[in-house]
């Protein structure tokens, strides 16, 4: 049986053995709910206790003639499962499920500081880091 007591336990055990500034947030996600192409400049540790994550990879592009950085990769997380993130990450979430999603997000430093990017969502030009836009977006869902 999954408790969520233990998990989130496990995660500050593992976050903090890598950092004494180790910060936690309990990140909800709003059925549709994405976010920018975005860094953290901090190793995280993202653990779902319900619903579903996707996360998409992208990595910056040498010499760039368009876009700025290009998508590298991706990986969906679900319910018990657990991803981590170097602090060079760069990479955008979507929740894809009709319901609300959660997960413990453990990052080995302080959140608030770092000097962070986002990437514009039309052009993937880098820009300061701007929280109230990173996660301003909703995709529409179809109904279940």
């Amino acid at each position: 049986m999954f408790d969520l007591n233990q998990f989130i336990a496990d995660l500050r055990a593992s976050a903090t053995e890598r950092s004494r500034q180790a910060m936690q947030d309990n990140i909800k996600w709003a059925p549709g709910q994405m976010t920018l192409p975005h860094n953290h400049m901090l190793g995280a540790v993202i653990g779902m206790y319900d619903g579903r994550e996707d996360n998409v990879f992208w990595r910056k592009v040498p010499n760039p003639e368009r876009f700025q950085i290009e998508a590298a990769g991706g990986k969906a997380i679900g319910s018990g499962d657990v991803c981590l993130l170097g602090r060079d990450i760069i990479h955008s979430v979507i929740n894809p499920v009709s319901r609300i999603s959660g997960a413990i997000h453990v990052y080995d430093g302080d959140f608030f500081n770092p000097h962070r990017s986002m990437w514009a969502a039309e052009t993937l030009t880098e820009e300061p880091y701007e929280q109230s836009r990173v996660s301003s977006f909703r995709a529409p869902l179809r109904p279940a």
